[in-house]
């Protein structure tokens, strides 16, 4: 039999393809794994946010999640500039947010500040991927959107704004009703939403969901 082979454009394809999906699956699974994992191994209840899992014994899940995903963000390629310097801004952001830790429970001055260096990358972090689905994965080509094309930005623009209005109702939340939804754990809830949006949308664009279906292309084969 002769074994068959892609083209060399076929592998760069399947291999952004698979790199977005590596992106999505960690959106997808972080918040879950870190709640369920948490409570298995650690015991005891939630903690106030996703970030807030560094200081359990979940932390090297995710210190690690986040590290993956910024480096892939980081290898991440697009069709312009604008794609690479976003992708560096989330992959620097997430591996920022993972190795500069939030603040602690009655932080000491040094980690007051290291917690405000923490979310000033979560900001940086959120607000990127938004981008990314609001306006870069959006983009058409010149020969215009296919049917799934269409329906892959409606969900793209669904995700971003999600992502949106969660860090706005955490804002909301933490300015104004704090001491009413103490004991709810709203902030964890809203960026749990947040950080799966994200992980839809790039799996999206990994056409895990929602793919183009295209005539099967002739096959690339080498003779033994």
């Amino acid at each position: 039999m002769s074994p068959t082979t892609r083209s060399p454009q076929d592998t760069l394809v399947h291999s952004y393809l698979y790199l977005r999906r590596a992106i999505g699956f960690i959106g997808i699974g972080l918040p879950a794994v870190l709640i369920i994992g948490k409570l298995l191994i650690q015991g005891g209840g939630l903690q106030d946010s996703i970030s807030s899992y560094f200081w359990t014994d979940m932390r090297g899940v995710f210190v690690g999640s986040m590290c993956a995903a910024g480096a892939f963000l980081l290898s991440y390629r697009g069709y312009e500039p604008v794609d690479d310097i976003a992708g560096n801004v989330a992959g620097i952001a997430a591996i920022g947010l993972a190795l500069f830790p939030t603040a602690p429970d009655n932080p000491d001055a040094t980690a007051s500040v290291i917690g405000v260096v923490h979310l000033v990358f979560a900001a940086f972090f959120f607000l990127t991927i938004a981008f990314f689905a609001i306006v870069l994965f959006r983009r058409t080509s010149e020969m215009g959107p296919t049917e799934r094309k269409l329906q892959r930005n409606r969900l793209y623009l669904t995700c971003g704004l999600v992502i949106i209005g969660c860090l706005l109702a955490i804002a909301v939340v933490g300015r104004f009703f704090a001491d009413a939804t103490a004991g709810l754990h709203p902030e964890l809830w809203l960026e749990t939403i947040a950080v799966m949006a994200f992980g839809l949308a790039w799996l999206t664009k990994g056409e895990a969901i929602l793919g183009d279906v295209f005539p099967t292309p002739a096959v690339v084969t080498t003779e033994a």
